[in-house]
């Protein structure tokens, strides 16, 4: 994204990405409880300004994040209450989620363990060699795009997490962590409008999505 500031801070809509993504999850009757993992340097800013000014009372910790993705979900895991069962993962970036997809999400891993959003693949897909030539065309059919929320049985997840920290396992997304660990992971298809804002366009297209939902009072 460039600039000064992080990308799950900038405003679109009038608000932080950040704060999209957490007043679904506030509003969200099937979440309990919320764990904010985030830049060490912006503990406080979150506490206060994100957290407290917003009245984002499922927030039951704030914690530093890590180097990576991963660290940082490990980092959050270790505040989760043991009687936890299941533990939603949700990107800061991804503003458009809605109620029905953690809904879903989570009635499908307490059935089956683990479960997460993702969109079947639409683009024919090639596949490139280091001389940018087509080496071959790939079947999309089997090919899915995996986004958040995902939501996993928190005995599982925390033993994935452990054992990948142990040996050194570099995953991106906690679905892979689980299918290492031979579980399982169910897939249900998402939404389009579900964008993860990666690039100075994704701001645009957030922007319209959310003014286009609040125009519609969803």
């Amino acid at each position: 994204m460039g600039g000064s500031v992080r990308k799950q801070f900038r405003t679109v809509g009038g608000f932080p990405l950040v704060v999209h993504a957490l007043r679904v999850l506030q509003s969200s009757p099937i979440i309990d409880g919320i764990v904010l993992a985030v830049p060490a340097t912006d503990l406080h800013y979150c506490r206060t300004d994100i957290v407290e000014a917003h009245g984002f009372t499922k927030v039951l910790h704030v914690v530093a994040g890590g180097q990576e993705r991963q660290d940082s979900v490990r980092q959050a895991l270790a505040v989760v209450d043991d009687r936890v069962d299941i533990v939603v993962i949700h990107d800061a970036v991804r503003p458009c989620v809605t109620e029905l997809m953690v809904k879903q999400v989570v009635e499908a891993a307490k059935a089956e363990g683990a479960a997460i959003i993702a969109l079947p693949m639409r683009d024919t897909v090639k596949q490139v060699g280091p001389d940018g030539l087509i080496e071959r065309t790939i079947d999309r059919k089997p090919l899915w795009l995996a986004q958040t929320p995902q939501a996993f049985r928190r005995d599982w997840l925390q033993d994935a997490h452990r054992k990948a920290h142990a040996e050194g396992l570099a995953a991106t997304d906690d679905a892979y962590l689980l299918e290492w660990m031979g579980h399982p992971v169910k897939v249900l298809e998402g939404s389009g409008e579900n964008i993860k804002v990666t690039r100075p366009e994704d701001m645009i297209l957030g922007e319209a999505i959310l003014s286009s939902r609040a125009a519609q009072g969803t």
